[in-house]
């Protein structure tokens, strides 16, 4: 009998299901309650601000541990050793950018949405529908590394090996999702990511715990398991190189990688509106300690749970799952705890996927009905009930989106995905915000060339990437590790384009700025002060 068919059969899709749908019940009454006092546009989209810096915290590791974390991480590592943990490095080191430059100043500037940031000292209209569109396409591209997750685990838990039955997968998930911020709006959400954060780390430990115990917690002796476990290729698993360092394209796509993780996190819309849940800036700098300290502790986890299942499972077998290397998590549970811990801990990674693409639905949809309908279309004169109505038919059609691309995107590492999402945010969001909250001679030419412009070079340059075409066929899986299989129209060499589009989203921001005469010094003093002291910010507090 294969590994692959003792993996199947290993599992009891009937108890796998049990526990799926008691989470999702108990997750949906928990949404229900936390809904009866959404009434304003502020309860909607920043949870009436309501959250303690400390839950909001565990909200944020909630929302930012997503599949990618737990699913994709852990394969990664599985596979290709060191080079996987570079994904763990990144997603923690770039807290310190969030924390540092843009938690604090974003709570006080802003209101809702990252356009309140970007259009308090510009043209309202115009970068309030950038802010929109960045918002919306950065949103779709994590998406879809969420619904892709959940194709590969729901695939490995039922033995569902065909197309068709993993997309009817994706498209139940998707569903649940949008019943999650119909009803919930923020508040319910944020309850939703509070629990599956506590129940994520709680589970990570566990197994964590369980890998060491069985090699005397001796963390040399595991790596040893997982070099022996891969055979001649053993070693490579240890030291840099064995998936970022068969040649110089190669390693500039390594550093491309890690400057799209560490400068991505600070632009990613889901992440910043979470700041505004909270009352006073002090609360958003306690939230961001808070989501550190727990992320950072996942990290590690995520190391020992990635040489576990290569020593425990085995590189060759994890990337013959249904899952492919989004299955290693789940085979380790399985080898460790057999079907009770599978079930429990894909529960987790399904709470996992639940609680992040919902809020991202809600992000986006936020961000459409607050900067795109009252502020663009109605000028800002639309009232609270109409703009949360939009809001809610938003996160509708947004659902159904993600559902057709997480099919087709169905299979990609996971953690990979998410990269992309970054180098999306890094480039198109980053600049922008910086250059807002920093310099003052920054104008509304400039915001539109940056998110624009970083925009459409980032999305060029993943089109004609070798992560859409042009990879070659595995002969071990028989499938190529590009999107599209059996086409190939890449000219662009690196997998993600942080490298390139990155500092042409500063470039193109420094010169729209300065080949414009408008400017607004008053305005930009205002912002400063608002910034730094949060007088005048949301539910201020004077000391």
């Amino acid at each position: 009998m294969s590994t692959l068919a003792a993996s199947v059969e290993g599992s009891n899709p009937t108890l796998n299901i049990t526990i799926f749908a008691l989470f999702v019940v108990i997750t949906l009454v928990i949404v229900f309650r936390a809904s009866r006092n959404t009434k304003t546009a502020s309860d909607y989209y920043a949870a009436g601000r309501a959250f303690t810096g400390p839950q909001n915290g565990i909200a944020i590791s909630g929302d930012y541990l997503s599949a990618a974390s737990f699913l994709g991480i852990a394969g990664a590592i599985a596979v290709y050793g060191y080079d996987g943990f570079l994904y763990s490095i990144g997603f923690l080191v770039a807290w310190l950018v969030a924390l540092l430059l843009v938690a604090e100043l974003l709570r006080n500037t802003g209101k809702f949405t990252m356009g309140d940031v970007l259009a308090f000292r510009m043209k309202q209209r115009p970068v309030r529908a950038a802010a929109a569109i960045s918002t919306l396409v950065v949103s779709f591209f994590y998406l879809l590394a969420q619904m892709a997750g959940a194709g590969g685990l729901v695939a490995l838990l039922l033995g569902i090996d065909g197309k068709a039955a993993q997309s009817l997968v994706i498209a139940v998930v998707g569903v649940i999702m949008i019943a999650y911020v119909l009803i919930g709006g923020m508040k319910g959400t944020t309850w939703v990511q509070i629990i599956k954060a506590a129940l994520l780390i709680v589970g990570a430990l566990a197994m964590t715990l369980w890998v060491l115990g069985k090699y005397g917690f001796n963390f040399s002796s595991l790596l040893q398991g997982a070099v022996d476990k891969a055979g001649q290729a053993g070693e490579a698993l240890l030291g840099p190189g064995k998936q970022y360092g068969k040649d110089g394209t190669t390693k500039l796509d390594f550093f491309s990688l890690g400057i799209a993780l560490v400068l991505g996190t600070a632009g990613l819309p889901h992440v910043l509106m979470r700041f505004y849940t909270v009352p006073t800036a002090r609360e958003a700098r306690r939230s961001v300690v808070w989501a550190i300290v727990l992320i950072g502790v996942f990290y590690l986890f995520t190391l020992v749970l990635g040489y576990g299942a290569g020593a425990l499972v085995g590189p060759d077998a994890i990337k013959k799952a249904p899952g492919g290397v989004n299955s290693a998590a789940p085979l380790l549970a399985l080898n460790l705890g057999g079907p009770v811990l599978l079930g429990l801990i894909s529960a987790i990674a399904f709470a996992t996927i639940l609680a992040v693409v919902a809020g991202l639905t809600i992000t986006a949809s936020a961000s459409f009905a607050h900067d795109v309908y009252a502020n663009v279309l109605k000028k800002g004169k639309a009232n609270t009930g109409s703009e949360v109505r939009v809001a809610r038919i938003t996160a509708v059609v947004i659902g159904i989106v993600a559902i057709l691309g997480g099919i087709l995107a169905n299979g990609q590492n996971v953690a990979f995905l998410v990269a992309l999402a970054f180098a999306v945010a890094a480039s198109a969001n980053l600049p922008t915000i910086l250059y807002s909250l920093f310099w003052k001679r920054f104008n509304t030419q400039g915001a539109l060339w940056s998110i624009y412009g970083g925009l459409i070079v980032t999305i060029v340059l993943i089109v004609f990437s070798p992560a859409v075409s042009g990879k070659p066929v595995d002969p071990k899986t028989g499938k190529s590790a590009s999107m599209l299989q059996g086409v190939d129209f890449h000219w662009f060499p690196l997998d993600n384009p942080g490298l390139v589009s990155i500092p042409i989203a500063f470039i193109l921001g420094w010169l729209g700025t300065i080949l414009s005469k408008e400017h607004d010094k008053a305005k930009f003093a205002e912002m400063e002060v608002r910034a730094l002291t949060g007088a005048g910010a949301e539910k201020a507090v004077q000391h």
